[in-house]
């Protein structure tokens, strides 16, 4: 067992306050491509004097007592002394020991590297900290420019390609009007909206992308729904945004080094993984589905963009009781008002830094509550689904059968 203990963090000095800007959205390389209306991010620079860097093997670390302390977190580990909660009313993260899941501000997220212990300290990987907490924890922090004026929406797969399906229909239908139905909500709140197909067409992969990566001022929404052969009975939401260089996939299943590759990453990771946060904690909060996750993938169309880009799964056409809700106009109309006010909010927060609602906020106001952000008590377990509730190195709930239309 590990047992982690935690003073009471004070407030930190003027100087480290400084300095706490200095995080990890830097970097000494130059960035492959930089799209027009958004800076390159900048992840792996050296981190400020605040950090204290941890080699384990050949991989940089940095322990909780050092996160807690710089995001003046409180913390306290479970009665098992693996599963430590940091909080200080506004942020929570929640992390188990040789577990890839983790609760960041009341929904699951998926890390690329465990949770490991070392000199009786849990210990979380920098590229971790960097590319999925920090921009959670301080999205006003991640660098960026102009406004977010035009909304990209692919609906996926059409044509021959019909996708996932059920006996009630297919995917490539469902995703083409969802995409409908948002278009004019978006268009009500000032964007501009382009459209990757408008009809039941295939567009091969790379022309989707080019056609996102022609805009300005302009994120990229890919609108899919999934299905699975390993589980009938998975259920839920996940979203997806580009693997960052040097890591796995969150459906990767192992960390073989063959898996930790150096594959290109994007020039606005953080946007994106922001953006998928925004949604995210959007569609939680209006809808009532189980939690997957954000999610890590290589797929064509995120990893071929080169503006802030997600891939939204909407729920499994293979499970009964989602392909039903996904059936309906009126389901499929709430999906498309939830993701609206996710995207309106990630504009809020690049164009006013003001940060996201959060799942728990937009649940009180839909019950017509005093918005009021309680995280003292996280989740009791991380998943209600048959899957086990926590994940050691390998990744078992993301067996999905692969989809064409979504393969690297």
């Amino acid at each position: 067992m590990i047992a982690l203990r935690f003073r009471p963090i004070a407030i930190a000095s003027a100087l480290a306050l400084l300095f706490a800007p200095l995080s990890f959205a830097k970097s000494k390389a130059k960035p492959a491509a930089k799209p027009s209306a958004t800076p390159a991010a900048k992840p792996t620079a050296p981190p400020s004097p605040d950090w204290q860097l941890i080699k384990v093997g050949s991989r940089d670390y940095l322990s909780v007592d050092n996160i807690a302390k710089f995001y003046k977190l409180l913390g306290n580990v479970d009665t098992t002394g693996k599963t430590v909660v940091l909080n200080n009313g506004r942020n929570q993260l929640q992390l188990t020991l040789d577990s890839r899941e983790a609760i960041v501000n009341g929904i699951r997220n998926w890390l690329c590297f465990p949770v490991i212990a070392k000199d009786d300290k849990f210990l979380v990987s920098r590229i971790d900290l960097a590319k999925t907490i920090e921009p959670q924890l301080r999205p006003q922090m991640i660098q960026r420019a102009g406004k977010v004026q035009t909304i990209v929406l692919d609906p996926g797969h059409g044509g021959f390609d019909k996708g996932a399906g059920s006996s009630f229909g297919s995917e490539k239908m469902y995703a083409l009007d969802v995409a409908r139905q948002l278009r004019p909500l978006l268009q009500a709140k000032g964007f501009k909206v382009v459209m990757t197909r408008e009809n039941d067409v295939f567009i091969p992969l790379e022309v989707r992308a080019r056609i996102a990566n022609a805009t300005r001022d302009s994120i990229f929404v890919s609108i899919h729904f999934n299905a699975t052969d390993a589980n009938r009975e998975a259920t839920g939401f996940e979203i997806f945004s580009l693997t960052p260089r040097g890591a796995p996939s969150t459906a990767d299943d192992s960390l073989a080094l063959h898996f930790v590759n150096m594959q290109a990453g994007s020039p606005v990771d953080a946007q994106s993984f922001e953006l998928s946060a925004a949604v995210f904690h959007s569609m939680l909060g209006h809808i009532p589905e189980f939690d997957r996750g954000i999610k890590r993938a290589r797929f064509a169309v995120l990893r071929q963009t080169k503006i802030p880009s997600v891939l939204v799964e909407g729920g499994f056409l293979s499970e009964t009781g989602d392909s039903k809700r996904i059936a309906d106009p009126a389901w499929r109309k709430q999906l498309a008002e939830s993701l609206c006010a996710g995207i309106e909010n990630y504009r809020n927060l690049v164009e006013k830094k003001q940060r996201p609602m959060l799942v728990a906020e937009y649940r009180a106001q839909a019950a017509g509550e005093i918005t009021v952000v309680d995280l003292v008590s996280p989740p009791s377990r991380l998943d209600s689904s048959p899957a086990p509730a926590i994940i050691p190195v390998t990744n078992p709930s993301t067996n999905a059968t692969p989809d064409p239309n979504r393969e690297p």
